[in-house]
């Protein structure tokens, strides 16, 4: 699926299930939680803290698809198509860090 697609399929769903979108401050504080429970799982199951058994059952993949949704849901609120943007950002990257990661001796 384009992002494109993913972008209209929530919307459709939005449409069809949701009533209507939750305001953009809504939605922003709703995308902070969900990366929260996305940083919670990481922190546990791949930094040093340990995890907790009620964590252990936790889908990491559920929870980033959570904070995409979210993240779909402003854009489209916001009127921003997020193909178009990530496409820019991509050669807003390529142009100002084309050599600078690869001249990093930390990352070496």
């Amino acid at each position: 699926m384009t992002i494109k697609e993913a972008q209209k399929l929530v919307d459709d769903w939005i449409n069809e299930y949701g009533v209507r979108y939750f305001n953009e401050l809504t939605n922003m504080a709703q995308l902070t939680e969900e990366v929260g429970e996305v940083a919670r799982i990481i922190a546990r199951r791949y930094g040093e803290q340990s995890e907790k058994e009620s964590d252990k059952a936790k889908d990491l993949g559920d929870e980033m698809a959570d904070v995409l949704w979210v993240l779909i849901c402003l854009a489209n609120q916001t009127g921003i198509d997020l193909e178009d943007a990530l496409k820019r950002n991509l050669d807003k990257k390529t142009k100002r860090d084309n050599t600078r990661h690869k001249e990093n001796e930390k990352l070496k």
